[in-house]
């Protein structure tokens, strides 16, 4: 009984570890190809890149993205712009997400980093997390600053904006 109960630990853990019952996934945000546009009735947006490595040894199935963020709205995949709403990542393999993000207001982009909500699916069946990632930092006199991932891209997408060398 005993010996029963701690193989069945041991096979529940390794799974775990494995990464095929929750996916072990390494998130970034790549800003360097995001672009900034405005359209036809004055909304301001961005391509944004989102990196995603598998470290686990099953393969999932990235199924959405959603943030519920003052002054950010991410916009579902368009099929017309080639986004995709799935996408697979198998074991060890790094696949990137496009996705648009549209600044409703520059000013209300909040200062503390907020999470990115994802769901997926695996052999397992279907799951969600939910991911803060990690500061980006300006450099200025007084060393480097942290800043919130949103709040650093809503300040680069609202400054290009405005700026008098955009088209």
């Amino acid at each position: 009984m005993v010996s029963s109960c701690l193989s069945l630990v041991v096979i529940a853990a390794f799974l775990w570890w494995s990464g095929a019952i929750t996916p072990h996934i390494r998130w970034e945000v790549d800003d360097f190809l995001s672009r900034t546009e405005v359209d036809e009735n004055g909304v301001l947006s961005a391509s944004l890149h989102i990196e995603l490595e598998n470290e686990g040894l099953a393969p999932f199935v990235l199924t959405g993205i959603s943030a519920e963020i003052p002054g950010l709205l991410l916009l579902p995949a368009d099929g017309a712009k080639k986004e995709h709403s799935l996408v697979t990542v198998e074991s060890g393999d790094m696949k990137t997400l496009e996705t648009r993000i549209v600044i409703t207001d520059c000013a209300a982009v909040p200062h503390e980093p907020q999470p990115v909500g994802f769901t997926y699916r695996t052999w397992m069946g279907p799951g969600s997390a939910e991911v803060t990632w990690d500061s980006w930092w300006l450099e200025g006199a007084e060393g480097r600053l942290p800043v919130a991932w949103q709040r650093g891209l809503a300040g680069k997408i609202c400054n290009y904006a405005v700026s008098p060398d955009w088209p």
